[in-house]
């Protein structure tokens, strides 16, 4: 028993090391970071742009694992940190507030990625005629599309995302 769980932790962690791996790689690919540089105009702290997207990335998963420790709420509301009254309306705007934020942002971001992306598939007919790849490539696509799809309705009619596979 003890060593399935050890061989279920080495997993998860080398599933996660490869995700976010992949991840990672189509940012660099697609060149997301140096463009929000370039349009900031802080280019000489490119180094430090980097360091807060594996730090963003590091909070979130944290945070999505051991959602515990994430619950600020909890922690103002039980201990009414602004007064009796007022502690459910002021968390209420700051959280709304930060709701407001965070939405703004991450519509950006997923906006900036999405037309980074979009140019960047202008080079998959590119580098498939240049690997000979010449016929199928639709179907590639294609495969690709309904693999997707096919895992999404699995992950939504099993309700995976409440309890995972069994």
């Amino acid at each position: 028993m003890f060593l399935r769980q050890i061989l279920l932790a080495v997993i998860g962690i080398s599933a996660g090391l490869i995700v976010s791996a992949g991840v990672f790689t189509v940012l660099i690919s697609v060149g997301l970071i140096p463009r929000f540089a370039g349009k900031m105009h802080v280019a000489r702290k490119i180094f430090t742009l980097e360091e807060m997207v594996v730090f963003g990335t590091l909070a979130g998963g944290f945070l999505s694992i051991f959602s515990d420790y994430g619950q600020i709420g909890a922690f103002v509301r039980q201990r009414q940190l602004f007064g009796q009254g007022a502690t459910d309306g002021i968390w209420n705007l700051a959280g709304t507030l930060f709701l407001i934020l965070f939405g703004l942002f991450a519509g950006i971001f997923v906006g900036c990625l999405a037309l980074a992306i979009a140019e960047m598939l202008n080079t998959i007919p590119i580098f498939a005629r240049r690997i000979g790849f010449r016929h199928g490539l639709g179907i590639a696509i294609l495969a690709v599309a309904l693999g997707k799809l096919i895992g999404s309705l699995v992950y939504f009619t099993q309700r995976v995302f409440l309890y995972g596979m069994n």
